[in-house]
């Protein structure tokens, strides 16, 4: 056994006669009783305590604790009584991501996992707290594909506490413990009518964002960060390595999402629309931080910038005084009351156009590998779950081979039975 066990009821002094003896202490008969103590991996002296009556348990203690040390397992108990919130706000700030993708991640934690996970300490949480915790998240957050990126980001807190010996396991993984389920909403394209009734009713100035987001597949932050260089009239192609994207609440430059870079085939009907754009609307130096606001500083000529021609256009921005508009007078949303603001559109705003890119693109019998490469998704597969519906089904290929041989023939001067011949 580590260790050994205190009673700090009695003590032992030598009497008179130089003989041992055992009397009680200042402390007899206040608080608990027992003080189990070891000497921790650290080199430090470590303890626990317990009441009368449960010096067997002091001893198991003792022993387990022995076992974990010499087996790996061993956690220091201090370190299981920081709290979600002390350890969350650490793990935070100690993220090597870049900023973009630490903020939503911060958003996600402080706003809908601290509040509730945030005073009980590390070592005391048990599934049944995860799944109370799930319950009010899904109050709180109706949609259920949000509420599992913040389960995962909760999630990833827990298994950074593990392998900071600061916990055993990590509670959201019990298999009890039900992870939010993505969400099943199919996409529904938009129709071709659909998207130049948008693109008509946007200003001038920023309708060639419609071919570039319908006939590129690009992002909304993607298209407002494009530079005219990135784009090959000569070659065909279109290159996706830039975006303007919100850090600490200023503009900066940053690579596309998750750093993929990709080349985008630039079809003929686009290129004739983006150089009308630019013949109207000459690109404008604009210079930004490179991902974070003391990011050193870039310089690049973009197609759209602010109506004034002073700086980058800011999303959301654009989405409240152009896109929303556009939408209402393409009766995709309803007019705003007096007053009141635009419907939200999430399933409208302009990631609609890289979903109708798709569906162009897979109705013409592109693969889903190359759409995948196209989109700058990192996985073919999460491009096949999210477009399987729009894939062409194999009867209806079937039909028209068919039906493409049968009007061949029936086309022909003497029929299906000179064919046969």
């Amino acid at each position: 056994m580590a260790g050994h066990i205190q009673d700090r009821w009695f003590k032992t002094e030598l009497n008179a006669d130089g003989k041992a003896v055992r009397g009680k202490t200042d402390r007899h008969g206040i608080g608990l009783r027992y003080r189990a103590r070891y000497i921790g991996p650290d080199g430090t002296e470590k303890s626990q305590s317990f009441p009368d009556g449960k010096k067997r348990l002091a001893e198991q203690w003792l022993t387990k604790t022995q076992a974990d040390m010499d087996g790996g397992r061993y956690i220091d108990p201090k370190a299981g009584r920081i709290t979600f919130r002390q350890y969350a706000e650490k793990w935070l700030t100690s993220q090597t991501t870049d900023p973009t993708t630490r903020e939503p991640v911060a958003v996600q934690i402080r706003r809908h996992a601290i509040p509730y996970l945030g005073s009980r300490p590390l070592a005391s949480f048990k599934p049944e707290h995860i799944r109370e915790w799930l319950a009010e998240l899904e109050r709180a957050v109706p949609a259920s594909s949000y509420r599992r990126v913040i389960f995962a980001s909760v999630s990833g807190v827990f298994t950074a506490a593990v392998e900071d010996d600061h916990i055993h396991r990590n509670p959201c993984k019990a298999s009890t413990v039900h992870v939010p389920s993505p969400s099943t909403r199919r996409v529904v394209p938009w129709t071709s009518e659909r998207v130049f009734a948008v693109r008509s009713a946007l200003p001038e100035q920023y309708r060639a964002a419609v071919d570039l987001g319908g006939g590129c597949g690009l992002r909304q932050g993607e298209i407002l960060g494009l530079p005219v260089d990135e784009i090959g009239f000569d070659t065909g192609w279109l290159h996706v390595g830039y975006q303007v994207k919100v850090s600490a609440g200023k503009l900066v430059f940053a690579p596309p999402k998750r750093e993929k870079e990709r080349d985008v085939p630039l079809a003929d009907s686009v290129a004739h629309a983006l150089k009308e754009h630019i013949e109207a609307f000459p690109p404008v130096s604009v210079t930004l931080p490179w991902q974070r606001p003391d990011g050193r500083p870039v310089t690049k000529r973009l197609l759209f910038v602010r109506p004034d021609g002073k700086g980058a256009v800011r999303r959301t921005d654009f989405n409240t005084r152009y896109w929303k508009t556009a939408l209402v007078m393409a009766w995709v949303i309803p007019e705003p009351k007096s007053g009141e603001r635009h419907q939200a559109a999430r399933e409208h705003g302009m990631h609609a156009l890289r979903h109708f890119y798709a569906s162009v693109l897979l109705d013409a019998g592109e693969n889903v590998k190359a759409l995948s490469t196209y989109l700058g998704h990192t996985d073919p597969g999460f491009t096949l779950r999210v477009y399987t519906h729009l894939l062409p089904s194999s009867e209806g290929r079937s039909r028209k081979a068919v039906d493409s041989v049968f009007q061949r023939i029936s086309s022909a001067a003497d029929g299906p039975q000179t064919a046969q011949g």
